[in-house]
């Protein structure tokens, strides 16, 4: 993957307030980066080819939901 899009302190802050998570390492950061990342990517181009298919060259909060559905 190219240059990482999100930043481990938003990260850190993830686990730490929704998961309740007391320390966490860098390694765990990293990962979950990645993981998030990934998704995210993958999301968006099924999501550009649901605006394609519509005849937009938007992408809409319908064609995130719909992609991330698959």
């Amino acid at each position: 993957m190219a240059k990482n899009v999100l930043p481990l302190a938003a990260m850190e802050n993830l686990l730490k307030t929704k998961s309740s998570a007391v320390r966490v390492s860098n390694d765990a950061k990293e990962a979950l980066r990645e993981l998030l990342e990934n998704y995210g990517s993958q999301v968006g181009d099924r999501a550009v080819k649901a605006a394609n298919h519509a005849g937009r060259k938007t992408i809409k909060a319908v064609d995130i939901k719909l992609a991330s559905q698959n």
